[in-house]
């Protein structure tokens, strides 16, 4: 083997530093070439400002109003005192005490009567004790005297109520009419009220009730009592 021209000129003495050096460098090479971005430049606008264009604003000159402060307000009138002469007399009053003393007379109450105030009692003619009499109908009991009063009502009322006005008033056919009254306590009719097909029948049906004999009123636990009564009436209209 032939020995080299030059020892100390050994390449292979430093080769792991250069691998190492020359590792690194294509490292960051590589790395740089993965990172690198670049961008289109024609499709990037991002305009110019034209300063001439812009028009100069003007701002209007204001001016403060300074409102005048409000006038002082007018002096108080003084008051006006009035002197009294210190010799005028005062009378003073007198407040006497109201408590009783032993020697003040005892004033004795005499007992005061309530009189008992009567209500309008109303009980139905179907429960009344005592029913209201018509005139004819005071024989028999109670029961005798209701079916009297309701016979002698109904023949009173066919016979004094006008059943021409229905055909009058352009009625025809079967007409029905209801009418409640009341028998107070003295046996008089009172409050009549009616209901019809037209106002004329209710008028003929309250001026028939006002027809009514004065009846002995009706009673309960021995007390007169105002009695309620209905009654209808139906009739036909001949053509």
């Amino acid at each position: 083997m032939e020995p080299k021209k030059n020892p100390k000129a050994n390449v292979g003495r430093n080769s792991s530093l250069y691998f190492a050096i020359g590792l690194a460098l294509m490292l960051f090479l590589t790395n740089y070439a993965i990172n690198y971005k670049t961008y289109d430049k024609s499709n990037i606008d991002i305009g110019q400002l034209n300063l001439d264009d812009l028009d100069e604003e003007e701002i209007p000159l204001t001016e403060q109003i300074k409102t005048p402060p409000p006038p002082p307000p007018p002096p108080a009138a003084p008051e006006v005192i009035e002197i009294v002469e210190d010799e005028e007399e005062v009378e003073e009053t007198v407040i006497e005490s109201t408590e009783a003393d032993q020697e003040t007379e005892i004033v004795e109450v005499e007992e005061v009567e309530v009189e008992e105030v009567e209500e309008d009692m109303e009980v139905p003619f179907a429960v009344i004790e005592n029913v209201p009499v018509f005139p004819g109908c005071e024989k028999g009991d109670n029961a005798a005297k209701k079916q009297c009063m309701s016979d002698k009502i109904a023949k009173f009322v066919n016979k004094k109520f006008n059943t021409d006005l229905a055909g009058d008033l352009g009625l025809s056919g079967r007409q029905r009419i209801n009418v409640i009254f009341k028998i107070d306590k003295t046996g008089n009719i009172i409050g009549i009220r009616a209901r019809a097909p037209h106002p004329g029948l209710e008028k003929e049906a309250k001026r028939v009730i006002g027809l009514l004999p004065k009846m002995k009123p009706g009673k309960q636990r021995g007390k007169a009592v105002t009695v309620p009564y209905s009654l209808p009436i139906i009739f036909q209209v001949q053509d």
